[in-house]
């Protein structure tokens, strides 16, 4: 009797579990399929909050972790062993660069010209004054897609707009026949089109001041894309980029990553005031009587000395 009554306990608790789980798929499902709904003209519905989860910002090519974005050689003579160098070595771990298998597609190079892959490298170098992203200029396509910054899409039937945390940027897709734009800019010219379900948009009009990413990457004012958004479900989004810019590269080249729905009920892009954050930094060392000068913790000082480029090395120093 007693072995009959807990076989009994035991299957309808299995039971329950059982609808319990099938509830949930198909709560999950409705929801899911709530979110895939097409817009009136019958398009993928793309509005939302949606953000990137990988290390491209750091990075677009694959890279090992390392200590920092600035280093300097360590007790040994290898690459793998540099510190982080005097600006960043305050920060610790937080400082350094998280490893990643990269985005670019094929054998996972970027085809430098000569010419230019001196200059990636020096930028590299000289990540702190040469990065537009420290200065808060405006992250330019397609470096604001995958910054660590959510960003929105509101989409109509002939404009699809997005909005961008980081220095207040925005750009809008024209679906309609538009004009040129009156001068090349940061965030460049798209013009849209479907494909079946898949969104592809040609953005030129570049004013060769952006970089791909932390590591240097860059391209010229000859820069032209051509983005691809392909649903994967209705949270995730496919995002291809072929990239152009004779020159720069010998040969176009393209890098594909997931971008993901903000899933939070109460999902949005907040404000990131970089401009403000970025104000000393960029204006700090043309003070009458410096402000930022030292800082003390309990195992090391950092001393801070502004200088004034000479001439015009000041003028481009902001020019970069």
């Amino acid at each position: 009797m007693r072995s009959w009554f807990r076989n009994s306990l035991i299957a309808t608790i299995l039971s329950a579990a059982a609808l319990s789980a099938v509830i949930s798929i198909s709560v999950t499902r409705t929801a899911a399929q709530n979110r895939q709904a097409r817009t009136a003209d019958g398009k993928p519905n793309f509005a939302g909050v949606w953000q990137a989860l990988n290390e491209a910002h750091w990075d677009l090519q694959a890279h090992a972790a390392r200590a920092g974005m600035v280093t300097q050689p360590g007790v040994y003579a290898f690459d793998y062993a540099r510190v982080p160098a005097a600006p960043v070595v305050a920060l610790g771990a937080a400082a350094g660069v998280p490893a990643s298998l990269g985005v670019v597609q094929g054998d996972g190079q970027i085809p430098y010209r000569p010419e230019a892959l001196k200059i990636k490298q020096e930028n590299s170098e000289h990540w702190i004054d040469r990065d537009p992203e420290l200065k808060c200029y405006l992250p330019g396509i397609p470096r604001a897609m995958y910054m660590p910054y959510p960003f929105a899409i509101v989409q109509g039937k002939d404009k699809i707009h997005m909005t961008y945390a980081f220095s207040n940027a925005g750009r809008v897709i024209h679906l309609n026949r538009v004009e040129g734009p009156p001068d090349d800019t940061f965030m460049g010219h798209s013009v849209g089109r479907w494909e079946g379900d898949t969104l592809v948009v040609d953005v030129t009009n570049f004013n060769g001041k952006t970089w791909f990413d932390r590591a240097g990457n860059f391209a010229s004012d000859t820069l032209k894309l051509v983005e691809r958004y392909t649903p994967i479900s209705p949270d995730a989004i496919r995002y291809d980029v072929t990239i152009e810019d004779s020159k720069t590269f010998t040969r176009p080249w393209s890098i594909s990553m997931p971008l993901y729905r903000r899933l939070e009920a109460n999902a949005t892009v907040l404000d990131y005031p970089c401009v403000e954050f970025a104000e000393e930094f960029m204006y700090g060392h043309l003070r009458k009587d410096q402000l930022v000068k030292r800082w003390e913790g309990e195992t090391m000082t950092v001393e801070i000395t502004r200088r004034i480029p000479p001439g015009d090395k000041l003028h481009e120093w902001y020019r970069r």
